[in-house]
């Protein structure tokens, strides 16, 4: 491969005029110069001459590549503003440095191209200019070896050479390598492509991808669609067979439903002719057995109102036992606060003794501490003592003594020394006494400090301790407080309840006593018919067998006032004793309920099934005194069309006047019913004459008195379930007890908590007392004991000066007498006085420690000693409280006593007075007994008549209810020649009589068994085409409906599932012409398909070699640069660095990660490195990046910016060590540690007085 032998510049940027930037033979050449030379300008050169966008080129425009000088110049603009002339380049290198002129002469002259031209040798030796030139124009020009030619010509020569400006793998731009270090894997994965090629395939993949995927969507659409119409012919195929299948079905299936209804026809007919004839001769039974059961219902009515008069005793008795109940309730529950406070209490004073236990130890203790300390500060006096006389007498027996003449000879001396040095000896004495002075008062201040520590210390104790005490309390009176408000939450829980029980207790109480006050007065043992009484039962056997039974009409409604009674009666007629039941089944099951069991008969009314007209909306308003009369009364919404059924269109008015004026005058066809029960019928015809009287009322006053005597049960029911009060009292005075006990407690623990407060609070200030002291006495010491050291060295000075006196005047009499000196004669006879005065001194330091710690126990005891008393005092008040609380419990047991005597007599009085209830129940039941004697012949034909007209009743309804569903779902029975039409039979109306008749004159009480209706409105079904075997056959025999109905079912069923489709062939030939269109569709679209999908893997496949063959290189290349990189002396291995895809099989479409470790660090992101390291793990990066396809030379511009020395001699080593033929490096650096090592310098500097940037060229192989 070739070099770049030089490069010449011509206006470029910073370089005025021409100028060549010499390589020569180098393989690394560095770039050196100050900041603002133009280095950088350099660099721009070369990727400018290499066919770089200018926007690459910190330049916006190709024409700000052109020289522009300026001129710094300061001018004066709008009187004295300063502003500075010239132009800003983007270059940063000359941001300061490229001066412009401001005035229009200096523009005029500046030039309009540039250019620049690179010199490169290739393999073959010979020279190539490669020259790209900036017009006036502002456009490029591009020559090569003088020969002008176009910019693709002109990349093919580069990239002929291996010089691929795409890629741009040969030019690391400053900031490169920061950007390289934090880019994203998807950024790395972009790199890898541009170095690759596979990008150029980029924009074709997936511009196939997109047309193989919609080419595929189509042929799937195609697809399904003619499996949908394959799916849609064989459907009609096959609905072709299900619907002539069909109509052969239907036809048997119409034959068995009429064989059915004729059938069950047939068997109707017959039951009602003879049931009507049984009827007959049981009616008149039944009038000779009423006639002797009255006398005996009158005697049972007398029987209940003398049990009624003794129950109501009773009744007052057991209120009586009740009250002295709760009172003897309340004294008991008045015990346990009581009980609980003498439990508490007693426990209190338990405590107090056990603390005054605790406290009189601690007495103890501290009384045995102040007599130790006492014992032994009297031990220390007497063993100073005792030392003082031993020194005194070793004193007398110790020492060495001189002779007469020499002690008059050191006399002698010592006067000869005193007037010599009598100044400075004065002076010593002086300080001498000073400093001893000043060691007694230091002596004195360590005493004192030592005092004052061990007080602090002690002190510090005392509050540790105290506190302790205190968080325990403070805790205890924290869970005795939660405790009482969990407590309080319980006991007005428990009061609330009790109260609200009480309340509901009396709420009860008063509504019983008004129902029982209510029922005396409307005499509940008034007489009551046995057929009344039997209907009733019988309608509350069938609520409890059937759920649907909602109750009679009668039952289910009432007045809103009490004026329309006699009206409402009227208007019901009736349906007054109607039962309303949700469904017809229900009804049929209550028929069939009272024909088994002979429980007489019933009219029903299903509210599913029930025809209702609506009423007449313009009847409302039509008069002030008339109303309809569905409005009279109150019900519930779910019985609206049961009551609107029974009431019709009938109206209610005040009088007779405003009937006649409503029905003749307005002509309106409805019932007009007057509040004295007179009506005026629809035809005209006006009934009345009966007067308001208690015999319809009667009806509403059954319904009132039989809701009193299940409000009367319901409310007995409720109080038996209220709970007992006594165990609620208990629980809450148990409460109020325990809260007494707790609200104590922390009464004491707060008294406790205070007490240690102020005790904490007190030694906290006598601790602040002795710590201000201790700091005031150590700051004095201090103080004493630099001026301790001052005076001694003064005196040192002063005695040296003795010294040399007494040295020269001693030298011979020390000399004859066997000592050094004459100070060492004095300090024989002197030392002892100093061991006695710090013997004296230790016992006087001993002594007052000793007598601090026994002033600050005493304190301590006298403080316990107190503790004691306050706790006596105490404990004796809760005595004294103790006996009066049992005082209090002796008086209410008294009172219990007696209290419970009283209740004894009470509870016989009771039991008497029932006694006698129950012999008066007694007698009303064997009264009872004779009536129900009595009434049972008569309940027998009463039971049979009332079966055999439910058989009648049901019978015919079942023929109606057959002839109405033939008219429905119009099925063609046959019928006789003199019958009517199916036509005939009404299909909105019920199987009744006329709605507007009513019984007069005739019995209530019969009321409820209604003559059965027989009308079969002329239509008469011919027999003949019923087979022999079902005439013979009852409705009762199970087995042959069951074969009839399962016959019809199954024909049903399969039709259901049939459901043919009727132009199913004409769809069918539409389908068959549509799947032939569709296959040609699909088969276009498959070959579309296939040929896109082709294109596609074939570019697909491309992209994905070329992208694979570059990953692989770079990546085993990045590990070994890496490594030598960041190998040392010390590291011999260097670090590791790979990189991961994260897509195997399309790795251009993910990320590709890149890992440095670097020597002995773990594995961390890239984030996580420092600046240097990841300049280092970039720079392995772009140099394993460079080695695929390389280039003949690399140009890095301060790639070693960030970088410390060692890691700037790593990057030089391996660029001298590659450097060499094939690989020319070109460096920008400002660091000696690279450049030092290059073969060639290329010097950039800046010509002030040309105003241009220029380059020198130094070969440094001549040096090395």
């Amino acid at each position: 491969m070739g070099k770049l032998i030089r490069l010449e510049l011509f206006n470029f940027k910073s370089y005025r005029g021409h100028h060549t930037l010499l390589f020569g033979d180098s393989y690394f050449t560095s770039i050196v110069g100050p900041n603002g030379s133009g280095k950088s300008n350099s660099m721009d050169a070369i990727s400018f001459v290499l066919g770089i966008k200018s926007s690459h080129l910190r330049s916006s425009h190709l024409r700000d590549l052109v020289y522009r000088g300026r001129v710094l110049r300061t001018s004066k603009i709008n009187g004295g503003h300063e502003q500075t002339n010239g132009h800003t380049q983007h270059d940063s290198d000359m941001e300061d440095s490229q001066p412009t002129t401001q005035n229009t002469q200096s523009e005029r002259n500046d030039p309009k191209t540039a250019s620049v031209m690179a010199v490169y040798e290739d393999d073959a030796g010979e020279e190539q200019h490669w020259k790209r030139s900036i017009t006036s124009q502002g456009a490029s020009e591009y020559r090569i070896n003088n020969r002008v030619v176009t910019a693709q010509q002109y990349n093919e020569a580069l990239e002929a050479e291996n010089i691929l400006i795409k890629a741009r793998n040969f030019l690391v731009f400053q900031g490169d390598v920061e950007a390289i270090a934090s880019q994203s894997p998807r950024d790395l994965t972009r790199l890898i492509e541009q170095i690759s090629g596979s990008l150029e395939y980029k924009a074709e993949y997936e511009r196939l991808k997109e047309a193989a995927e919609q080419a595929a969507e189509h042929q799937n659409l195609n697809l399904n669609r003619r499996r949908g119409i394959n799916s849609e012919v064989k459907q009609y195929q096959e609905q072709k067979k299900e619907a002539d299948s069909y109509a052969k079905k239907a036809r048997e299936r119409d034959e068995a439903i009429v064989s059915h209804v004729l059938w069950k026809l047939f068997h109707f007919q017959q039951v009602m002719e003879q049931s009507s004839a049984e009827i007959q001769r049981h009616q008149e039974e039944l009038k000779e057995y009423q006639r002797g059961l009255e006398k005996y219902e009158a005697r049972l009515e007398e029987a209940r109102r003398e049990q009624a008069k003794a129950t109501r005793e009773a009744t007052k008795l057991e209120r009586s036992v009740k009250a002295k109940q709760r009172e003897i309730e309340e004294q008991e529950n008045s015990l346990v606060p009581i009980d609980e406070k003498i439990a508490i209490t007693g426990k209190g004073v338990k405590n107090y003794a056990a603390k005054m236990d605790e406290i009189s130890k601690e007495e103890e203790t501290q009384e045995s501490i102040v007599k130790r300390l006492t014992k032994d500060l009297g031990l220390v006096e007497k063993a100073q003592a005792k030392w003082e006389a031993d020194w005194q007498k070793s004193a007398r027996n110790e020492g060495r003594e001189l002779t007469e003449a020499d002690l008059q000879e050191y006399k002698k001396l010592k006067e000869q020394v005193n007037a010599r040095a009598s100044a400075d000896q004065s002076k010593v004495d002086a300080l001498v006494r000073q400093l001893k002075t000043e060691e007694e008062t230091i002596n004195s201040l360590r005493s004192k400090l030592d005092s004052a520590q061990w007080q602090v210390q002690q002190l510090e104790g005392d509050i540790k301790d105290l506190s302790g005490r205190r968080d325990t309390m403070r805790s205890q009176v924290k869970a005795a407080t939660d405790e009482i408000t969990v407590k309080k939450k319980e006991l007005n829980a428990l009061s609330s309840e009790r109260l609200l029980t009480s309340r509901k207790q009396t709420e009860l109480d008063e509504k019983l006593q008004e129902v029982l006050r209510t029922l005396l007065e409307a005499d509940d043992g008034r007489r009551q018919s046995e057929k009344e009484l039997r209907m009733k039962e019988t309608i509350a056997t069938l609520k409890r067998i059937y759920p649907g039974v909602r109750g009679r009409v009668g039952e289910l409604c009432k007045p809103k006032q009490k004026k329309y009674g006699e009206a409402v009666s009227t208007v019901l007629g009736r349906h007054f004793d109607s039962v309303v039941v949700d469904t017809e089944k229900t009804a049929k099951d209550c028929i069939q309920y009272l024909r088994d069991q002979r429980a007489g008969q019933a009219t029903f009314i299903p509210l599913d099934t029930i025809q209702v007209k609506a009423p007449n909306a313009n009847l409302k308003g039509m008069h002030s005194g008339m109303r309809v009369a569905i409005d009279t009364i109150e019900y519930d919404n779910a019985y609206e069309r049961a009551m609107s059924y029974a009431c019709g269109n009938a109206v209610v008015c005040d009088d007779l006047s405003i009937a006649k004026y409503i029905c003749y005058e307005k002509g309106v066809e409805a019932k007009a019913v007057t509040l004295d029960g007179t009506v005026i019928h629809k035809g005209g015809l006006i009934t009345g004459g009966r007067g308001p009287g208690p015999q319809n009322s009667r009806r509403w006053d059954e319904t009132e008195v039989e809701d009193l005597r299940m409000m009367r049960d319901k409310l007995m029911n409720e109080l038996a379930a209220m709970p007992k009060d006594g165990k609620r009292r208990a629980a809450e005075e148990s409460l109020l007890g325990e809260l007494t006990g707790l609200e104590q407690s922390i009464s004491y623990g707060k008294g406790e908590l205070k007490a240690l407060e102020r005790n904490i609070e007190s030694k906290k200030k006598e601790l602040s007392f002795h710590q201000r002291q201790l700091e005031e006495v150590q700051g004095k010491h201090d103080e004493k004991h630099q001026r301790l050291q001052r005076l001694r060295s003064e005196l040192n000075e002063n005695q040296e000066a003795v010294r040399q006196v007494e040295d020269e005047i001693f030298a011979q009499f020390c000399q004859r007498l066997g000592y050094d000196d004459i100070r060492h004669y004095e300090a024989q006879q002197g030392s002892r006085q100093q061991e006695a005065a710090q013997k004296r001194l230790e016992f006087t330091m001993q002594r007052s420690k000793l007598e601090s710690q026994l002033s600050f126990e005493r304190q301590r005891l006298q403080s316990t000693q107190e503790r004691i008393r306050r706790l006596k005092d105490k404990s004796q008040t809760d005595e004294t409280l103790l006996a009066e609380l049992q005082a209090e419990k002796d008086d209410i047991e008294n009172q219990l006593e007696s209290m419970n005597v009283e209740l004894e007599q009470l509870k016989q009085q009771l039991e008497d007075q029932n006694g006698r209830v129950a012999k008066k129940a007694e007698k009303v039941a064997e009264r009872r007994r004779d009536v129900q004697k009595r009434s049972k012949d008569l309940e027998g034909v009463q039971r049979t008549i009332s079966g055999l007209e439910a058989d009648i009743q049901r019978n015919a309804a079942g023929r109606y209810a057959l002839l109405r569903r033939c008219k429905l779902e119009d099925i063609q029975i046959p019928l006789a020649e003199d019958s009517a039409s199916i036509d005939a039979i009404p299909v909105d109306e019920a199987l009744q009589g006329d709605p507007d008749a009513m019984d007069i004159d005739g019995d209530p009480d019969a009321s409820a068994m209604q003559e059965p209706d027989l009308r079969d409105y002329g239509v008469q079904p011919d027999f003949d085409a019923l087979d022999d075997e079902l005439k013979e056959a009852s409705t009762a025999d199970e087995h042959v409906e069951t074969e009839l109905q399962e016959r019809i079912s199954t024909l049903s069923s399969e039709l259901d599932k049939m459901a043919p489709n009727t132009r199913a062939m004409e769809r069918l030939e539409g389908v068959e012409s549509k799947l032939k269109n569709t296959e040609r569709d699909f088969e276009t679209a498959r070959k579309a398909a296939k040929r896109a999908r082709d294109a596609f893997l074939a570019v697909k496949e491309k992209r994905f070699e070329l992208f694979s063959k570059a990953f692989t290189h770079i990546s085993e290349q990045i590990g070994p640069v890496y490594k030598e990189l960041t190998r040392s002396p010390q590291f011999a291995l260097g670090g590791q660095a790979y990189l991961d895809m994260e897509d195997s099989d399309e790795p251009y479409l993910d990320g590709i990660k890149y890992h440095a470790m670097p020597p002995l660090k773990r594995f961390r992101d890239m984030e996580n490195l420092s600046g240097g390291e990841k300049t280092m793990a970039a720079l392995a990066l772009l140099f394993a990046v460079h080695s695929y396809q390389p280039s003949p030379f690399f140009v890095l511009d301060e790639v070693d910016a960030a970088l410390d020395n060692t890691n700037v001699a790593r990057i030089a080593n391996y660029i001298r060590q590659h450097a060499g033929p094939g690989m020319q490096f070109v460096v920008i650096s400002l660091k000696t540690g690279l450049f030092q090592n290059s073969d060639t310098l290329v010097g950039i500097y800046r010509d002030q007085t040309a105003n241009s940037s220029k380059a020198l060229t130094l070969d440094l192989r001549k040096y090395q």
